[in-house]
């Protein structure tokens, strides 16, 4: 169900905050985006997404990867809290690190991943990410884990096909990914044997 409420009383975002239901509300050029708490099959496979991205990406490049950080253009970082968005994971490569301001992340990250639920806002965020100059938008459904890597080509993100083997490449990561019996499957360049997410 979706509901458009002009002005939000300010009883009622007091409320969500104190109940901690904000954690996950964006902010879109000053209009608040809430979305429900995400559900365990959601919760679990950004959280075994990101500490495999971790272990085998970061490590190996000094990178670093988090976790719902919020993202906002350079324009907007004196008021960064009026234009943000939330991916479910950031990549920042060692290049991409000061942009990092623990809070929030000003500048492109390398990657954004959106694990996306029935009726979320994941393909609506890709002009914002677009506009960010963010390289690649990986969006990861979270009921098939079925893989889709957006490649920002000028101003827009050309969505890239799979191989015929079905697996669907990063090269900013280095990495394939593909979907077999709801699992997610990564391998990263260099390695014989896929990981899969969630074990």
């Amino acid at each position: 169900m979706q509901a458009v409420i002009k002005e939000m009383p300010k009883r009622w975002l007091e409320e969500r905050r104190a109940s901690d239901a904000s954690r996950w509300d964006e902010m879109w050029e000053g209009v608040l985006h809430m979305s429900p708490q995400p559900t365990g099959a959601h919760q679990d496979l950004v959280l075994e997404l990101a500490i495999l991205l971790r272990e085998r990406w970061a490590k190996r490049i000094g990178g670093k990867v988090a976790i719902e950080r919020n993202v906002t253009p350079r324009a907007n970082e004196q008021d960064w809290t009026n234009n943000f968005r939330s991916p479910d994971i950031v990549l920042l490569s060692a290049d991409r690190l000061h942009f990092d301001k623990d809070v929030y992340v000003v500048g492109p990250p390398l990657v954004c991943v959106e694990v996306r639920s029935p009726n979320d806002e994941s393909y609506e965020k890709l002009p914002f990410y677009a506009g960010l100059g963010v390289p690649e938008v990986w969006i990861i459904d979270r009921d098939t884990k079925k893989p889709e890597v957006f490649v920002l080509s000028g101003s827009e993100y050309k969505s890239r096909s799979p191989e015929s083997d079905g697996w669907v490449r990063s090269d900013v990561a280095a990495l394939r990914m593909k979907s077999a019996d709801a699992k997610l499957l990564v391998v990263f360049d260099g390695d014989a044997q896929a990981a899969v997410v969630p074990e």
